[in-house]
């Protein structure tokens, strides 16, 4: 049934792969495990969002780093990415990560983001817990990014009994690391 979920999640969203996950912290958490998150990597993370984003990165001994939001959609500011990454460099830090997160069935400015992060190196994590398949340009948020990761607690747009999560990616190698690392 595990796999029957998987299967028809990753295709309603657009993604090649979903992996199951016991939460929306973990999925996050499991996915900077695979990318071998570290002390003195920097993940740019938004000001506003629930703490498990900077928390999972903490947990691995990275540093979160923050940047403004847009006031008028509280997701990410891609106007606040490059002062984000200056901070990070600026204490020394490798700058390793963008996560993004969907809020209120929105979708981030993925455009500029993208554009943000191919032109720094750096992987695009979405986190589409609070806007799980919310449409952008044509795509759905779950399919956007390097990787893309939701929550499947009660109170989120894609609720289940108890908790849950997914991360959700076009990469087979990292699928494959990441059902290791979820059994592991």
């Amino acid at each position: 049934q595990g796999a029957e979920f998987e299967q028809k999640i990753a295709a309603f969203c657009g993604a090649k792969h979903a992996i199951g996950v016991a939460n929306g912290t973990d999925a996050i958490g499991l996915v900077l495990m695979a990318m071998k998150a570290r002390p003195g990597d920097a993940v740019i993370c938004p000001s506003f969002t629930f703490a498990s984003t900077a928390e999972a990165v903490a947990w691995l001994g990275a540093t979160p780093v923050f940047a403004d939001i847009d006031e008028r959609t509280y997701n990410l500011d891609p106007a606040g990415l490059s002062k984000a990454l200056d901070t990070a460099v600026a204490a020394g830090l490798k700058p390793r990560a963008v996560i993004a997160v969907d809020l209120f069935g929105q979708a981030a400015d993925y455009d500029a983001i993208e554009d943000f992060c191919r032109a720094h190196g750096l992987t695009l994590i979405c986190d589409s817990a609070q806007g799980f398949a919310a449409d952008y340009k044509g795509r759905l948020t779950g399919s956007i990014g390097d990787v893309a990761t939701t929550s499947f607690f009660p109170a989120k747009p894609l609720g289940c009994y108890g908790d849950g999560g997914a991360v959700f990616t076009d990469d087979e190698s990292l699928a494959d690391e990441l059902v290791s690392l979820r059994m592991h």
